[in-house]
């Protein structure tokens, strides 16, 4: 196997970032393609939150990744090691993590909020993805997430979202916009548009790599 083609997905949250993966994820055999996505390397905050502890700490900052870890496992992808790690459960305290394996491929996809930012990681990707959304339509999905998923109030995630979520996408996101090959307008719900072009890109690659 030759160096792995690397594609980078970035996005702010509500994007579309995890819609699209999954989108594009199907137009490739398990064994063609794996995936590190930075969700996983979040440093645990060590101790049982309270909702308002969660409501105030600020996890939309590069600082709260573990990106020497990061670094690590998409380097051993890239020298056709097998990674093993714990998956992140968000503190959720009543969720199990599962022990991922992620097995080198000739498609490496490393996808993530601040993958732009660690400039180490972002000099390396063949590929960027920009995934992009209105901010009023980015939030009403940021809101059903995390009312469905993780129990927060439509109050606690407006304030992350004022407080924490734009700011860092201003700072840490959005100036990278400009650098990436595809940039993916996301603002409806018809996900006939999204399966587009997830399945144009990855022809490309496919022709590029297989």
């Amino acid at each position: 196997m030759n160096k792995p083609y690397i594609v980078g997905i970035a996005g702010g949250s509500g994007s579309g970032k995890t819609f699209f993966l999954r989108r594009f994820l199907k137009h490739f055999s398990p064994d063609q393609v794996c995936l590190v996505s930075q969700d996983d390397y979040y440093i645990p905050v060590g101790y049982a939150m309270t909702p308002e502890q969660n409501k105030f700490y600020n996890f939309d900052l590069p600082a709260t990744i573990d990106n020497d870890s990061f670094e690590r496992d998409i380097n051993d992808l890239l020298n056709k090691k097998t990674v093993v790690k714990q998956e992140y459960t968000f503190n959720n305290p009543n969720a199990t993590p599962k022990t991922l394996e992620i097995k080198p491929a000739p498609v490496l996809i490393v996808e993530g909020l601040f993958i732009l930012h660690f400039r180490n990681i972002a000099d390396r990707l063949d590929l960027k993805i920009f995934m992009d959304a209105d901010n009023d339509i980015a939030l009403q999905r940021r809101m059903r997430r995390d009312l469905l998923e993780r129990g927060y109030s439509n109050e606690d995630v407006y304030y992350k979202w004022v407080n924490h979520v734009v700011p860092s996408y201003n700072q840490y996101l959005l100036p990278y916009k400009s650098e990436c090959h595809h940039v993916i307008s996301n603002n409806t719900d018809v996900a006939a548009d999204i399966v587009k072009m997830s399945e144009k890109i990855a022809n490309k690659i496919r022709h590029s790599v297989f």
